[in-house]
């Protein structure tokens, strides 16, 4: 069997898919197995060990609302050969219109997705001959799972296993830093894709002070390269704890983030890293869901406003009312506690629930 998963999107929809990308390995362990991912978040799928072919597209230009018949040209120029490989079935775990189109551009007879309630652009739908329809308020690793059992009738069992391939580079990298800081230490992350899922950059720093004090950790503030501006507002606003700031590879930060006694971040890439290696994690969410897009192991915590009402269904990327992370540094440190004292507990592996 040649098979064709269509998860183009950010890494951390990279990161929700390679659960159900085991699951398939572990059902045919002799098929063949291809991605198709956007470029710029492929990185966290490259050597990994049970795929065949990693097909990298930058698809930045196909703006939502393309014409269907525009997107379908522009596939066939950026993936050529595509459909000459043959593929039995393709499943699209995106919902949207360029990535239904590339499904549909791969010759597949088979073609699955999600059904018309469950895309984020319907008109993708009329490009797939099979759809499956999702219960509400299901985690978003769930739906990819659900979508394959369905798609390929195949059991899914309690395992999640994401299998992300590193370097020997990758665990020098990390050991480097924890020279530099010392071997018990916490993460934190500032950054975010949207300005509405930062928690304030200063608070961060006061949060460092709070663990430093209460804990004896230091703190290693882990950013992007073009996220310095956040993380010299951290520093600045650090009075007490012994804090450095580093900008590792994102592999680089998968080793780090298994040897933290603590991750603190909201809802971006690297806190689904850190949920992947396994890391004691406290995630901070506003205009997105914890019950979708967080952890799966019941000792992880989400600290989130529940007092009001505008968080349903937001997802907005600018908010002019933006009180959703409006979280006091007294909140935070208590979660940080909790989540300490927790690794104590007898841990399980991260688990279905």
């Amino acid at each position: 069997m040649k098979l064709l998963i269509v998860k183009l999107g950010a890494i951390g929809d990279i990161i929700h898919t390679l659960p159900a990308l085991s699951a398939i390995r572990r059902a045919f362990p002799a098929a063949e197995i291809d991605w198709v991912a956007e470029r710029r978040s492929a990185e966290v799928l490259r050597e990994h060990p049970i795929l065949n072919k990693l097909i990298e597209v930058d698809t930045r230009r196909w703006r939502s609302g393309t014409p269907v018949a525009t997107v379908l040209a522009e596939v066939g120029r950026e993936i050529v050969g595509l459909r000459r490989a043959e593929y039995d079935i393709a499943i699209d775990l995106q919902g949207l219109i360029k990535s239904a189109a590339i499904a549909k551009a791969c010759g597949a007879a088979e073609r699955w997705g999600f059904s018309r309630k469950d895309l984020r652009e319907p008109a993708g739908r009329l490009l797939l001959n099979h759809a499956v329809a999702m219960p509400p308020q299901m985690h978003v690793i769930h739906k990819n799972l659900t979508l394959a059992q369905t798609a390929l009738d195949i059991p899914v069992d309690d395992r999640i296993e994401f299998g992300i391939a590193t370097s020997d580079a990758d665990c020098r990298e990390a050991e480097t830093i924890v020279a530099a800081i010392g071997p018990k230490f916490a993460i934190l992350n500032p950054a975010g894709g949207w300005v509405t899922k930062l928690w304030h950059a200063e608070k961060f720093g006061m949060l460092a002070d709070r663990i430093y004090a209460e804990h004896g950790l230091a703190t290693v503030v882990a950013t992007g390269p073009a996220e310095t501006e956040l993380t010299e507002r951290v520093l600045a606003a650090s009075r007490l704890a012994k804090i450095i700031a580093v900008q590792p590879s994102l592999k680089g930060f998968f080793e780090l983030v298994k040897l933290a006694d603590v991750y603190v971040g909201g809802d971006t890439g690297p806190t689904h890293l850190a949920i992947a290696a396994g890391a004691p994690v406290v995630g901070i969410f506003g205009p997105t869901e914890w019950w979708r897009n967080g952890s799966l192991n019941p000792f992880d915590i989400c600290v989130e406003r529940v007092d009001i009402a505008c968080r349903i269904d937001c997802h907005r990327r600018e908010c002019s009312n933006w009180i959703c992370m409006d979280i006091d540094v007294e909140t935070m440190a208590e979660a940080v506690a909790r989540r300490l004292t927790s690794q104590n507990a007898a841990e399980p592996a991260i688990v279905v629930r």
